[in-house]
């Protein structure tokens, strides 16, 4: 019987599941960041508890993937006053509007809520 005809296990056609990336460099947080990674943590370890198999993978691997960054998270100290620096809240004008961010960790991120990661 020619290949094409056989049934497959559908496993052997799936894509292959890669670990997420770890951003390279320190992983400098703040406190809300650590926060935020516990927290994350917290919640998938709940998700998993009632998950099928396939959801179950899918949360390892992201468990995976935060508990890394929370053993490898590294408190950053209080910026300088005078300095934009890691944990900074800094105030611009743009185009005659002010602005302020604030500069974060790579997980802590999130542009749209004024927080920038120091390795932009």
């Amino acid at each position: 019987m020619s290949v094409a005809f056989r049934r497959e296990s559908d496993e052997e056609h799936k894509e292959p599941r890669f670990e997420l990336p770890i951003p390279p460099g320190p992983n400098l947080v703040t406190p809300r960041g650590r926060a935020l990674i516990d927290e994350r943590i917290a919640e998938l370890e709940a998700a998993q508890e009632g998950a099928d198999e396939a959801r179950r993978e899918e949360i390892a691997r992201d468990l995976r993937y935060w508990r890394t960054r929370r053993v490898t998270a590294i408190p950053a100290p209080p910026p300088p006053a005078d300095e934009a620096a890691f944990g900074s809240r800094v105030r611009f004008t743009l185009d005659g509007a002010e602005r302020t961010i604030e500069i974060v960790g790579d997980d802590e991120a999130d542009p749209a809520a004024g927080r920038i990661a120091f390795s932009a």
